[in-house]
């Protein structure tokens, strides 16, 4: 599995003109794709990574992680993050696991976080969404797992 984390100061999702989730920061916005190897446990692992991964600067020069701050987390769906463009000038999605497979384990990293204590709202699987967001540092990683 692999996430595009970013640090907000808010973040939302739109379909068709209508907010399905939203967060107020500090915050996490999260895409996560899956592939076709991908199991449950890296699902839980990531849940338990993104929950916990000190990513929120502190006055005291500690760093803070979801779970020490309570911040939420904006959790979409993404196959593209598993796109190939190194051939060509289309990218191929070979590597992004279907629906049937995918859906599921997006589904499996949300359950797990709000099982941590975490507010996790969520983008519509297989919709065609609009996100916005305010990423604040600017701050991205990429976690894989």
């Amino acid at each position: 599995m692999r996430a595009v984390v970013q640090r907000v100061a808010e973040a939302a999702v739109t379909v068709d003109g209508e907010c399905v989730g939203e967060i107020s920061g500090p915050g996490l916005c999260v895409l996560v794709g899956v592939t076709h190897q991908d199991t449950a446990a890296q699902a839980a692992q990531l849940a338990r990574k993104l929950w916990t991964v000190r990513l929120f600067a502190a006055a005291d020069g500690v760093e803070r992680s979801c779970s020490d701050l309570a911040a939420p987390l904006l959790v979409i769906s993404q196959f593209t993050l598993y796109g190939d463009a190194r051939k060509g000038r289309r990218p191929t999605w070979n590597a992004a696991a279907p629906g049937p497979v995918a859906e599921p384990l997006v589904d499996a990293v949300v359950a797990e976080l709000r099982a941590l204590g975490a507010e996790v709202a969520t983008g519509r699987f297989g919709a065609d969404m609009k996100v916005s967001l305010v990423n604040d540092g600017p701050f991205t990683v990429l976690l894989e797992v």
